[in-house]
């Protein structure tokens, strides 16, 4: 398998047509092209970034990439396109929040309208991205967050089949620019569901007022207010309840590419630490010759390869959904709540071994320790997302159903189901696969064997002690349960992924090292939490549940993450003075294994081992 990191120097997708290839590359090619001062002072100093929207713009990447094949006049480069889509979030990401904010917020506001039969609207936001328009999300409010059940959006019957809308809108990105804005509200005439509304707005409207930025960064996250803004009739684009499921589907559809902005963003930062430490000398030795550094920065590369194989797989689930599969539905929480966290704990490990690097201004990472943590908290909740998919736990562990396999999924195709997912109910009827399939196919994986052992024991403590009637309105609880399924379904996309990509065995042996580690310690939550009985917790004690082998970071594991600090240069991610490589060295067509940096001084008994020998093996510690 190649690297799985996106690389500046060599970014080329090449599993993607050549016109989606060429967009992204110019995109990477913008970004180098300014540098990192840019980059880097554009951020300290909060600088709106209109550049990058004149490049996208001129580019048409957001019209070719965000408008649906039915609304893109016969474009062949127009479609909407999960796997495309979530190669170019995990770009702006890597360069900068802010990138990646305006095109999320972008996406959000599109749905409403591209699930609409609002053939009007529809041509009006096409036209829009032909001229570089950008568009927002008009979802939340400052008193009742995402709690669209409560929007404060009235909207007044006029007499002429249209509307007139009061209200604010908080916390909505491009809020300042978008040339539509997809407000969500209710009549003020009808109670309950039925009167809920979701209409296209436009910021430049003198009805729409811009109130202010509420954020302290360099994206624009407004706070609006219209004032008896006219509505017209055909303006609407969804009411009554398909207006609600409009609004949850929206945020299906988007909080997806949150997973691809923390890869983006940890690649990025992963690259940073690796190279300072690499470079900096302290007693006479390599941060890098350290054990304790070597073990922090492999478990982040182990994590971050993890979270890729995870985010590429579930795009295939999402490609391939239909009215019939709604696997999507477990997968895209998972993409949004697990992804992310193991985003801030990549982060984390770096930061430790950076340490005070990582907080000075002329440098990507002390923006990505701060950006990272945004991620969890967008679109829901790690909590809201982690009570969402125990909805799914019953089906999944114990119910499996027959599917077809789902291919990898490349091909140049329109996902237009996904503007047509229907009513956002009916979650805990989703059937699944076998998940012990994938975790069958690797048994021969020491530490995946393990890990199988521990998903085994949470079936059996199910099976024999099921939560309460009390236990499931106990939300703390269900939370400290979920993170057990959650890590069992983390699993099994990764192991799919990994058969897919031939993963090499002492990656994927590494990456279970890390599962088995975090399922013992989510069990041992559980078994104190205040609610757990006597007999759930005899069933979740902590085991010697260890991962397999000797915990030292040597060998194959640590020669690939080593090889970060001389693989590559990049204008846009290393300093005014120096390059990313080490004495000149640009290795960056090397194996992992080969790509070891030169004068590397390995403590005894750690240096490289030859080709297979690095697995762990014998017995549990």
């Amino acid at each position: 398998m190649a690297d799985p990191l996106l690389n500046p120097r060599t970014y080329d997708p090449a599993h993607l047509d050549s016109e989606s290839r060429r967009l992204l590359r110019a995109t990477v090619d913008f970004f180098e092209q300014r540098g990192k001062k840019v980059l880097v002072d554009s951020y300290n100093d909060h600088t709106w970034y209109g550049d990058f929207l004149d490049f996208a713009a001129k580019s048409g990447l957001f019209a070719a990439f965000c408008t649906p094949a039915a609304d893109g006049a016969g474009d062949p480069a127009k479609r909407w396109d999960t796997a495309r889509n979530a190669a170019l979030s995990e770009v702006l990401g890597f360069y900068g929040l802010g990138y990646w904010y305006t095109w999320q917020v972008t996406v959000l506001g599109l749905g409403p309208v591209w699930q609409s039969d609002n053939a009007a609207v529809r041509a009006r936001a096409a036209t829009l991205l032909d001229a570089g328009h950008v568009m927002a999300f008009g979802l939340s409010e400052r008193s009742h967050g995402a709690d669209i059940y409560s929007t404060d959006m009235l909207l007044t019957p006029d007499g002429e089949g249209g509307f007139r809308a009061t209200g604010g809108k908080y916390y909505i990105g491009n809020g300042n620019v978008a040339g539509l804005v997809s407000v969500f509200g209710r009549r003020a005439d009808v109670d309950g569901p039925d009167g809920y509304v979701f209409f296209a707005a436009d910021s430049r409207h003198p009805a729409y007022h811009l109130v202010r930025n509420v954020v302290n960064a360099q994206m624009y996250v407004s706070e609006f207010r219209l004032a008896d803004y006219p509505v017209r009739a055909e303006d609407v684009l969804h009411t009554g309840k398909a207006a609600f499921d409009a609004a949850l589907n929206t945020v299906n559809v988007g909080k997806f590419n949150l997973c691809t902005a923390s890869i983006g963003i940890c690649e990025h930062a992963m690259y940073e630490a690796v190279t300072h430490a690499h470079n900096r000398v302290l007693y006479g030795r390599r941060v890098t010759d350290f054990p304790h550094v070597r073990r922090e920065l492999t478990d982040a590369y182990a994590r971050l390869v993890a979270m890729k194989l995870f985010s590429d797989r579930a795009v295939d689930y999402f490609r391939s959904a239909g009215p019939d599969d709604r696997r999507y539905l477990l997968f895209n929480p998972m993409t949004k709540m697990k992804v992310t966290t193991e985003g801030e704990k990549v982060v984390d490990l770096l930061w430790d071994v950076i340490a005070a690097k990582g907080f000075e201004a002329d440098t990507y990472f002390d923006k990505a320790a701060r950006d990272i943590r945004g991620l969890p908290k967008l679109e829901g909740t790690v909590h809201v997302n982690l009570a969402l998919i125990l909805k799914f736990m019953a089906n999944y562990l114990f119910r499996p159903a027959e599917f077809p396999p789902v291919p990898t999924r490349h091909d140049p195709a329109d996902d237009e189901f996904l503007f047509r997912q229907g009513p956002a109910r009916g979650l805990g009827a989703i059937r699944f696969h076998d998940w012990r399939a994938a975790y069958d196919a690797h048994a021969g994986v020491p530490n995946v064997a393990r890990f199988r052992e521990q998903a085994d024991g949470l079936c059996a403590l199910l099976a024999a002690h099921a939560p309460s009637e009390e236990q499931q309105r106990d939300l703390d609880f269900l939370l400290a349960l979920g993170q057990l399924f959650a890590l069992v379904v983390y699993g099994q996309l990764i192991l799919e992924q990994a058969a897919l990509t031939g993963l090499d065995a002492d990656l994927l042996d590494e990456i279970f090292d890390i599962l088995v580690r975090d399922f013992s310690g989510h069990a041992t939550e559980l078994h104190g939490k205040a609610a757990t009985t006597d007999a759930q917790a005899a069933r979740s004690a902590p085991r010697p549940s260890t991962p397999t082998g000797s915990g030292t970071c040597t060998g194959p594991r640590w020669t690939r993450t080593g090889a970060r600090s001389s693989r590559w240069s990049s204008s846009a991610t290393s300093s005014p003075t120096a390059t990313a490589g080490t004495r000149g060295d640009t290795r960056s067509s090397r194996s992992w294994c080969c790509a070891v940096p030169s004068g590397t001084t390995w403590p005894p008994g750690t240096g490289p081992r030859r080709s297979g020998s690095g697995r762990r093996g014998g017995k549990p510690s």
